[in-house]
């Protein structure tokens, strides 16, 4: 069974800057893709941020400009670089991943959150 795990959250003044890391583990044949969504409490889930093993990457709106993704294919990890927080990027932070593993021909997969919280 692929599973994912996250970690790099944590607390940190607006202005300030996180890194959050997720690593991929299990029978994995190959990863198309990985990203980051977030859930700030009473709403919806909401992507962040993507990127393909060929290293195309799509983001939010919200936080172009201030978050950069990136992964490493040889780790299976994807690493979501958080500048310039804001109070509203607040939430907890959820890796995605989809691929093909000995299991099954697709996956999707989620790892258990982590969170970020951003004080004025």
């Amino acid at each position: 069974q692929v599973q994912l795990v996250e970690s790099g959250g944590g607390l940190v003044q607006a202005g300030g800057s996180l890194r959050l890391s997720c690593a991929a583990s299990g029978s994995i044949f190959s990863i198309n893709a990985m990203g980051w969504y977030r859930q700030a409490p009473g709403k919806q889930r909401e992507l962040v941020a993507t990127i393909t093993s060929g290293g195309s990457t799509n983001y939010a709106d919200s936080v172009k400009g201030r978050f950069t993704i990136s992964r490493d294919n040889a780790k299976n990890t994807v690493y979501l670089q958080m500048n310039s927080l804001k109070p509203e990027d607040t939430a907890v932070y959820y890796c995605y991943a989809e691929g093909s593993s000995g299991e099954v021909r697709y996956f999707e997969v989620w790892g258990q959150g982590t969170l970020v919280t951003v004080s004025s």
